[in-house]
């Protein structure tokens, strides 16, 4: 006599792991932006350029982009309890790192850290999700885990300059240390909510199942064309969200606001991204996908030339177009590719470090670029017509995936 299967998204636990998925991804976006605030102090103490900074900003997404592929293995070998709490650990010494590094080469490997654990958070969230929830339901709880890095970052820039830095007499370095101990404490709570016998049951379920190797599965999803057009959207996705993300802050400070009203100003994105989440990937049905993610990306590209206005209802209508697309663009992008003919369940994990690791590509260039055209130029003014260009690439790259009758 068989064993009746679990059947996991009729299981009401899925709510606390959806809670605790989104909790770890909370500490992931407050770790992200944690530097974003801090670049001026940053720079100063550590007598770097702002060329440099962005290399440190991009420094997370170049090891991310190796450790994607890998954490899909990893996360089937070790199971989501064990592999996330490693992750959560993993972020919180990176955390402790930025807090000690005296110099650039310190700094770069502490944020470089980062980029070890952030995959397995990435990589584990959506695989976890698709075998917790089905229909609707997948979509809705997608929104809710990626309101988490919004959160997070909301946090980070409104909270940095306002309260941490003037409670510790300026000290970046103890506002540091701060953020690790959140991702820490996240990582104990995922334990905890790892060990109920749902969870245990979906585990021993999925290591019982016969499973290909992981070239094969590789290859196999590689060869699939579709999924080469959504990751080199994903790349540029990344490379304009990276971008905005890291350097936003400074942007509006440039601009002549002050750091604490620049922090205010740039978690307007994040908010509006909140609700962007919540409400378009449940809309983001199979016939209206590729609709909804053209108005997302026209969105984002709307939001680089309105930057530019500089103050007044201009600015707060370029970070509202900010925040709709950043809350929504790269979930309905994962929904779509994990509903792409030849991705099915049990490959959901390796597709999802495919996405990821060719995102981080543009992770990497795109705060870098930024860096690097401010002091060619002095101003940031061309590297948000680089962005604005990128949205149009995404464009047409979604045109040509529309062809595919996908």
């Amino acid at each position: 006599m068989t064993a009746t299967p679990f059947v996991a998204s009729e299981h009401p636990y899925r709510w606390a792991i959806l809670a605790g998925l989104w909790f770890m991804y909370f500490c992931f976006g407050l770790s992200v932006a944690s530097l974003a605030p801090l670049v001026l102090p940053i720079t100063q103490a550590l007598d770097i350029s702002h060329a440099a900074m962005g290399s440190v900003l991009g420094a997370w997404p170049l090891v991310y982009i190796a450790a994607a592929i890998p954490s899909g293995a990893i996360l089937d070998r070790l199971g989501p309890r064990r592999s996330l709490f490693i992750a959560m650990l993993i972020i919180a010494i990176s955390g402790l790192m930025r807090g000690a590094a005296q110099n650039y080469l310190a700094m770069f490997i502490a944020v470089a850290t980062f980029g070890l654990g952030g995959p397995m958070i990435s990589v584990g969230a959506p695989k976890l999700v698709s075998q917790w929830f089905v229909g609707k339901e997948r979509g809705l709880a997608m929104g809710v885990y990626i309101t988490g890095p919004s959160l997070g970052a909301v946090a980070s820039l409104s909270l940095t300059n306002s309260i941490l830095m003037p409670l510790f007499d300026g000290d970046w370095r103890r506002v540091m240390s701060v953020y690790a101990g959140l991702a820490f404490i996240a990582g104990l709570v995922w334990l905890f909510v790892g060990a109920h016998p749902a969870a245990r049951a979906l585990e021993r379920q999925n290591a019982a199942e016969p499973k290909a190797g992981q070239i094969a599965v590789f290859k196999h999803l590689i060869g699939l064309r579709p999924v080469q057009l959504v990751m080199l959207m994903s790349m540029c996705m990344f490379f304009f969200t990276h971008s905005l993300n890291n350097w936003l802050a400074e942007i509006l400070r440039s601009g002549g606001m002050s750091p604490t009203a620049s922090g205010y100003w740039a978690s307007i994105p994040m908010l509006v991204g909140i609700i962007s989440a919540l409400a378009i990937p449940r809309l983001a049905t199979p016939e209206r996908r590729v609709y909804i993610l053209a108005g997302l990306i026209a969105s984002a590209g709307a939001a680089t030339l309105l930057l530019q206005a500089g103050s007044g209802p201009l600015l707060a209508l370029a970070l509202i177009c900010q925040g709709i697309s950043r809350g929504s663009m790269v979930t309905v992008s994962v929904l779509m590719l994990m509903e792409l003919r030849g991705v099915d369940q049990r490959n959901t994990g390796a597709v999802s470090g495919l996405f990821f690791s060719a995102a981080e590509i543009g992770g990497v260039l795109g705060p870098l670029s930024v860096g690097v055209l401010h002091d060619a130029t002095g101003s940031f003014t061309s590297a948000l017509y680089v962005l604005t260009a990128v949205c149009t690439v995404l464009l047409l790259l979604l045109g040509l995936l529309r062809r595919t009758g996908t």
